[in-house]
């Protein structure tokens, strides 16, 4: 299966650079799965696609201040992205960092006058480095927010806000739920007065999201671990939604990979589960768990892309990519969103 087969034109003026003016002021595009038919309709309009009893499943994960800017001895800067948490009990004065440019092992960085060292230098432009205060702290205080490089622009205070959901809870990503930014309090309080379960669990957004699929034959690609955990309430939740023939719908990719990963244990657990989930899912891969997907409109060639056209079908998950540009829908992170039901 090759990578190129899974590709599509994406104008940079389709790409989203700023959040809609008001939160939930988005598009939704509608897909049919079994007839891969589309309809144009809003964000809030999720409400009149799930039924009382419907599972919906949301990511609560935190995005850190994960860009800092370090100066080593001579004055040059460094750029540095803290790497996500793969649990709530790591060493908060070490870190893993993905580097542009040159470190050296034992080197000094300095963030403000406090003082780091790389204390590690890995494959894939990641080192270690430690610190005699706490990381995520030192973020909060002197990073900025880990925009994606395609937009291309500084982050500002209002993405402190935006770039993170209305219910973000464990911090830990280094990037954002993207399928949830959109979504509102008032929105989730309405579903619940419809009767639909509103359930969360944690997967913290890093490296096995964003990075690019390095070779050409999929089934090649080796996706990078990601910590996660599955309250029980959510594992009840989606236990009796089972049983009573009601649906599951994922928002977002992070959700659905954590689900997937999980099935079999989903299915039978009385107890919270957590760990590493590292699936990569694309075409050819049969959903356990899953029976919606809402999500925003993805990069060519990424694997976020290989799991929606697992989800629909390459073809329709095409057609409708390319309704969606012929009429003016904002890809990527803060672009609009797709429900396939």
């Amino acid at each position: 299966m090759l990578l190129s087969d899974y590709s599509y034109i994406l104008p940079k003026e389709a790409i989203a650079q700023f959040p809609p003016k008001k939160r939930g002021d988005a598009k939704l595009l509608v897909v049919e799965k079994k007839s891969g038919k589309v309809m144009d309709n809003k964000y809030s309009d999720l409400l009149n696609y799930l039924k009382p009893g419907d599972v919906i499943v949301l990511n609560d994960t935190k995005v850190i201040k994960a860009r800092l800017f370090a100066k080593d001895t001579t004055g040059l800067l460094h750029e540095l992205i803290l790497l996500e948490r793969h649990s709530d009990n790591e060493d908060y004065y070490q870190h893993d960092v993905l580097y542009r440019g040159k470190l050296l092992l034992n080197e000094a960085l300095y963030i403000n006058n406090e003082k780091i060292e790389v204390v590690a230098i890995k494959d894939g432009g990641i080192a270690t480095i430690k610190a005699t205060t706490d990381l995520e702290l030192l973020a909060e205080k002197s990073g900025s927010v880990p925009l994606p490089p395609y937009m291309k622009r500084d982050a500002t205070k209002e993405d402190i806000r935006r770039y993170q959901t209305e219910f973000a809870k464990h911090k830990g990503s280094v990037a954002a739920p993207t399928a949830s930014l959109n979504m509102t309090k008032t929105l989730i309080d309405q579903l619940r007065a419809k009767g639909v379960v509103v359930c969360y669990l944690t997967l913290h957004v890093g490296l096995g999201t964003f990075l690019p699929i390095r070779s050409d034959k999929i089934e090649q690609h080796k996706m990078h671990s990601e910590w996660f955990s599955i309250p029980l309430e959510t594992i009840e939740a989606i236990q009796q939604a089972k049983l009573s023939g009601n649906l599951i719908t994922a928002v977002g990719t992070t959700v659905a990979r954590t689900l997937e990963y999980c099935a079999k244990d989903i299915l039978k657990a009385n107890h919270p589960l957590s760990g590493e989930a590292d699936i990569f899912i694309y075409p050819g891969y049969k959903f356990t768990i899953v029976d919606q997907l809402l999500t925003n409109f993805h990069a060519p060639k990424s694997t976020v892309l290989m799991l929606v056209a697992a989800f629909v079908g390459w073809p329709k998950l095409l057609h409708a990519y390319n309704y969606a540009l012929q009429n003016n829908y904002q890809f990527l992170s803060y672009g609009d969103s797709m429900l396939i039901y």
